[in-house]
């Protein structure tokens, strides 16, 4: 059946005065990046920049009324598909070559994934259409000529560092396991933790070509011993604490298992 043209590409969500999520809606939950604006006093931050198949920059102009400094929580494909459109780029200094070469595989039929990728998405808990986008961003649109541009980071970034807006600091912490160099953007005031595809609502990816299951357990369990109040994930709806240990317990005991 031939997709239906969609009449607009992204949708937002404002969580408070100074967060507003942003999503792509006609894109499968598998690959459907949370985008996240948060507003500063001197700057805003966009953590994560989605597929990039229609420019992000251009639709959120009306919101971004300040500089715009994207952050990049891991290097994969569904949160660094926009990373190029925006004049500072930050992400964890093990992954700003790959985010430069843009080496992640970057598909939306998932034929192209390979049998083995999709019968271990599968097995996590993820049964993935044909074709992981429900609509088409315009008349003409090629699913399979999909790709992502290199993208080279103006500011790398390690554990400690430092993030501002203006009236708001956010250290990055080191949350490999889905990928080497995942990070999560920490406020300890608030109890806020954007933690990337580290941990979200949903069934977590850690046999990736570049995962590492035994660092993954130590990043949850170090998950788990921090004060979050809030996460603002990856993927999937926001939870507070008591779902965020139900999910690093349930993490820990299917690896125990």
């Amino acid at each position: 059946m031939a997709l239906q043209i969609a009449d607009h590409w992204f949708e937002t969500r404002r969580v408070d005065d100074a967060i507003t999520l942003i999503f792509e809606p006609h894109v499968h939950p598998f690959i459907r990046c949370n985008i996240w604006h948060v507003r500063g006093t001197e700057r805003d931050l966009l953590i994560d920049t989605g597929l990039g198949i229609c420019n992000l920059a251009e639709f959120a102009k009306d919101i971004l009324d300040k500089p715009v400094t994207a952050v990049a929580t891991h290097y994969h494909y569904d949160h660094t598909g926009s990373m190029a459109e925006f004049g500072e780029r930050i992400i964890h200094r093990r992954e700003a070559q790959l985010m430069a070469e843009s080496e992640s595989f970057a598909e939306l039929r998932t034929a192209n994934f390979g049998a083995d990728f999709v019968a271990k998405m599968d097995k996590a808990g993820y049964d993935l259409p044909e074709l992981l986008i429900t609509a088409l961003p315009r008349a003409g649109y090629d699913p399979d000529a999909y790709d992502i541009e290199g993208a080279a980071a103006t500011r790398t970034v390690v554990a400690g560092d430092v993030v501002k807006t203006g009236d708001r600091a956010f250290q990055i912490v080191d949350l490999p396991g889905h990928s080497p160099g995942s990070m999560g953007l920490w406020e300890a005031g608030t109890g806020t933790l954007f933690s990337g595809d580290a941990l979200y609502d949903g069934p977590l990816l850690d046999e990736l070509e570049d995962s590492d299951i035994a660092v993954y357990i130590e990043t949850v369990q170090r998950l788990r011993e921090m004060p979050v109040l809030v996460v603002h994930a990856g993927h999937e709806p926001s939870f507070g604490r008591e779902r965020m240990i139900e999910l690093c317990d349930a993490y820990l005991a299917l690896r125990a298992a």
